[in-house]
């Protein structure tokens, strides 16, 4: 199918040539997809999809203009191009655009992005079920929003008219139960996931069933706690969030426009000294690795914190001229816009401590398992964001909490970060649990 694309990008930067646009790229998409869910023991929805996308973009001097369709139809191109060109020539000029310069095929880059494995109507619907009885089994456990069960598969492709032409196939499957307890006519909801590119490296049904049980009985009692200034310790499953604002902040279309709070702090300490962060576009099966961008430059395992200092921006080819360096690899886009600098596989190095180690000394603070809302000003740092999770008194876990505020600055809260020995590489952005100090807390 990628094939089948890649040819159909070369005919459209034919027609695109040929309506007088001096550069062009061109993007397409195509997918299937299949889930079940199952809510109390039924079938509630069964979902199946075909879609497909195409984008291309022209280049006219330093004018630049973008259009998709929704339609895979080579009969449309020599409109598609006609108006992508007419567009350009109309449009404000725009000192960085261009085709980025790195720009290579990438031959032989297998990164196990597919495994070929369709599963069929019955054996989702069997799965969903089987997550959704293990939860409901949990004494406490009172209603269910359901269990899906799903996969998709699809290609996508990327030429230009510098002669790069490249596309590669994708795979995934997920599990997702959400499950409700109540008690005392108090009611509370959490979740479970697996989600991976092999359907073979899912979790088992009943282990998601059993996690989402375990996680909303535990939230049972939960109290609302005092104001103060405490550590406060982020589970696995939401430090990833504090990543991705990192990898907002060092976005190179956000340091060039001065929008950052970190656009001063390249080659300066951001984190503590022990802490290093990677971006990997090439680890096998992850679930954001690609060979190459969405300008066709294929990037690789980039260090952008090393011992706690700024080593590196993530930049896509107008950003990357804007700040004076070569694009990352970093470039993302939809059919119909220009691309942004955007992450792949980004995580932190574990620490070298427990969870438990983590917590041991900590006399009275917070444990975040669940944050809630966006209270994140990306231009200075500050932070503020309702949250949910467990007291931590004398160095244990002591009762369930909520309407919680968390509140700091970015830069304090990086500087202070410790991190657990916890990683998962459950999503495209991980990071261990992580032990912040000194972090306003207040009932909302």
């Amino acid at each position: 199918m990628s094939k089948q694309l890649t040819d159909m990008l070369d005919a459209l930067l034919e027609c695109a040539r040929k309506a007088g646009a001096e550069h062009a790229d061109a993007t397409a998409h195509r997918s299937n997809s299949l889930q079940e869910t199952v809510r109390l023991g039924k079938l509630e929805s069964i979902e199946r999809s075909e879609s497909g996308s195409l984008g291309l973009r022209v280049l006219i001097g330093k004018r630049q203009a973008s259009v998709a369709s929704g339609k895979l139809d080579a009969n449309d191109f020599p409109m598609l191009a006609e108006r992508a060109v007419a567009m350009a020539r109309l449009a404000p000029e725009d000192a960085w655009c261009g085709l980025a310069e790195a720009s290579r095929p990438s031959d032989g880059i297998d990164l196990e992005l597919d495994d070929g494995y369709e599963a069929d109507e019955s054996l989702l619907h069997e799965r969903a079920q089987e997550t959704e009885e293990t939860a409901m089994a949990s004494k406490g456990v009172t209603n269910s929003e359901g269990a899906t069960a799903g996969w998709s598969r699809g290609s996508l492709a990327f030429a230009n008219s510098e002669g790069f032409s490249g596309g590669y196939r994708v795979s995934s499957h997920q599990i997702v139960c959400v499950v409700v307890a109540e008690k005392d006519g108090v009611k509370e909801r959490d979740y479970a996931y697996s989600a991976t590119r092999h359907f073979k490296d899912l979790d088992a049904p009943d282990a998601v069933g059993r996690e989402a049980a375990e996680r909303v009985l535990a939230r049972m009692g939960a109290r609302k706690p005092q104001g103060a200034q405490l550590p406060v310790v982020f589970d696995e499953r939401v430090a990833s969030s504090l990543l991705q604002h990192f990898a907002q902040a060092i976005s190179g279309a956000s340091v060039a426009r001065g929008v950052s709070f970190l656009d001063k702090h390249l080659d300066k300490p951001v984190f503590h000294e022990s802490i290093d962060i990677l971006d990997d576009p090439l680890r096998p099966r992850g679930l954001a690795s690609r060979p190459f961008d969405d300008e066709g430059v294929t990037g690789g395992r980039l260090l952008l914190i090393e011992d706690g200092v700024l080593k590196s921006w993530l930049l896509d080819g107008a950003s990357g001229r804007q700040l004076g360096f070569a694009s990352t690899g970093h470039a993302s886009r939809n059919a119909a816009e220009p691309s942004s600098p955007s992450s792949s596989n980004l995580h932190m190095l574990p620490g070298k401590v427990n969870k438990d180690e983590l917590i041991a000394d900590i006399a009275q603070g917070l444990y975040v398992t669940e944050l809630i809302g966006m209270g994140v000003n990306p231009v200075t740092g500050d932070y503020s964001r309702g949250a949910a999770g467990f007291w931590i008194e004398n160095g244990k876990i002591a009762y369930p909490v909520n309407e919680v505020t968390v509140a700091g600055n970015l830069k304090d809260m990086f500087a202070h970060v410790t991190p657990a020995d916890d990683l998962r590489f459950r999503s495209s952005t991980n990071a261990p649990s992580l032990r912040i100090e000194g972090m306003t807390i207040a009932g909302l």
